[in-house]
């Protein structure tokens, strides 16, 4: 009289749940050199976490009396599991069925999985391969209809980015909405030779007369330098291991506060490397990572997006023990001057420290917008200015060092619209509304040109004015806070993190995060 037998009938379902698409799919999926959904599941969390959600839903397939004769697995496999020790919900796509087209899923379990971690104030992680809820002409003889465009949890997918943290990492070959969902994330990942990204495979494309391979269409050498996904990585594992990374800096919604963790680092230790760090030769390009690493926790830096938009460095790292987002000019690249992918590669890190509440350093070294035909075709000044918008709108707490230069419009990204605004100047610092090479130039051509000299004449001007950009002529005049160190910087960043804590204030950005 017990239920046993149903309990029985159930499991029977799940055991042919896990044999996903079939042997034979799945081994072709394997010699693609590709994890299978569940093995990635595994191999992300933490290990017997996962608590799968829908786990018998999909296709069954019965007999004239009613006795179920066979099981097709809905394409998406999901449900909430732990990610050091952190709850997380994980969405997972089976190109086994039906290549992860929308045809071998439910749309009910799709919206579900992209709606409830929102629900919950959960971080999400989705691990997309294929269409990823998108179409497939097959689905039209199975409908035998078609239909007009509409996505409804797409508004779901987009939603999340404004609540939670949401981390995609592209494992396969992701067209169509599976691109979408890849995109519109906090943090996005490729995994080198084994993932493609494109609004239209190969197939579609070759009726447009272009015949391209997956990779040259679409792979992670073009998507992780255009700016399209943030990073690629050689393996699947080490694409787990950067989105745990990751979400170890952000809260696990906006409606909490990223805690501090214990730090082994002291929060004054110094740098003598740093007294030497910038040439005094303003011509003369100096890494800047280094600068990075020298002044946050130790073993804390974590760059996002190193491939795109070089002249600006940004990512997460911590200062005793608190979350901070980080900005910094790479002057290897323009000499650090601001390009288009730059400024976008900009807005959107200051839109993850907004969303989330993580205090803003900014490392300043910014000579312009990049000039020139190519950078006015590349359309500058529009890019320039919605960065310089989204600085502005930003009111975390922000802390600028002026490491060199700070020159024209570009030069005010230092700061931004916060009242918790600290900003502190190295003695290499230079700052003006134009630089004086170029600015002479401009300035006294009539001079110049008049000299018996031109050449003596542009570099007795050029000495003169380079005595007045003194930044202890600045402080003077109290134009800027204080100078500082370069050694002692770690100390002054480490006293600004535990200041802003507690001036940061949880709840939903005033607006979206935009992807």
């Amino acid at each position: 009289m017990s239920w046993k037998p149903e309990l029985d009938d159930l499991e029977r379902r799940r055991r042919l749940a896990l044999e996903l698409g079939g042997p034979d799919k799945v081994a072709r999926h394997k010699s693609a050199g590709k994890l299978t959904v569940r093995e990635r599941l595994a191999a992300l969390v933490d290990a017997s976490s996962f608590e799968e959600i829908g786990s018998i839903a999909g296709f069954p397939e019965y007999d004239a009396a009613g006795t179920l004769t066979g099981f097709t697995p809905a394409n998406v496999v999901c449900g909430r599991a732990r990610i050091d020790g952190r709850n997380v919900f994980v969405t997972g796509d089976d190109f086994t069925v039906r290549g992860g087209a929308n045809d071998g899923g439910l749309r009910e379990k799709f919206q579900f999985a992209e709606t409830w971690a929102r629900r919950w104030r959960m971080p999400l992680v989705r691990l997309v391969d294929g269409t990823g809820g998108g179409g497939s002409v097959k689905h039209l003889e199975t409908m035998g209809r078609t239909y007009l465009p509409d996505v409804p949890q797409f508004t779901e997918v987009l939603e999340a980015l404004s609540e939670i943290p949401v981390v995609a990492l592209g494992l396969g070959s992701v067209a169509g909405m599976g691109a979408a969902r890849v995109c519109a994330s906090h943090y996005s990942v490729m995994v080198r030779g084994t993932s493609q990204l494109f609004a239209a495979g190969p197939p579609v494309v070759a009726r447009t007369g272009q015949t391209l391979t997956k990779e040259e269409l679409g792979g992670s050498q073009i998507h992780a330098r255009n700016g399209t996904v943030d990073d690629e990585v050689a393996t699947e594992e080490e694409a787990f291991a950067r989105a745990r990374r990751f979400l170890s800096f952000l809260p696990a919604s906006v409606h909490v506060l990223a805690p501090q963790q214990p730090s082994n680092d002291q929060a004054d230790r110094t740098a003598e490397h740093l007294l030497s760090a910038v040439p005094r030769n303003a011509r003369q390009v100096y890494k800047m990572r280094p600068i990075v690493e020298a002044i946050v926790d130790a073993g804390t830096w974590f760059e996002i997006g190193k491939a795109w938009g070089k002249s600006v460095i940004t990512g997460l790292a911590r200062l005793n023990g608190w979350p901070v987002a980080i900005l910094a000019s790479d002057p290897y690249h323009y000499g650090g001057a601001w390009t288009a992918d730059a400024c976008r590669k900009a807005i959107r890190m200051i839109d993850l420290a907004q969303t989330f509440q993580l205090p803003v350093v900014h490392l300043v070294d910014i000579p312009g917008f990049l000039i020139g035909t190519e950078a006015e075709a590349s359309g500058i000044m529009r890019f320039g200015a919605q960065a310089l918008a989204a600085v502005r709108q930003s009111t975390v707490p922000w802390c600028a060092v002026m490491v060199r230069k700070a020159f024209g419009m570009a030069g005010l990204a230092q700061r931004n619209g916060s009242e918790a605004f600290l900003r502190y100047a190295w003695p290499s610092a230079q700052w003006g509304s134009l630089p004086i090479a170029g600015g002479v130039e401009a300035a006294y051509r009539s001079v110049i040109e008049a000299a018996p000299d031109p050449a003596a004449k542009r570099a007795e001007i050029e000495a003169k004015l380079e005595t007045l950009q003194s930044p202890l002529r600045t402080a003077e005049a109290f134009g800027v806070e204080e100078i500082i160190d370069p050694r002692q910087t770690r100390a002054y960043l480490c006293r600004f993190a535990d200041l802003a804590a507690p001036l940061r204030r949880a709840g939903r950005p005033h607006f979206g995060y935009r992807p």
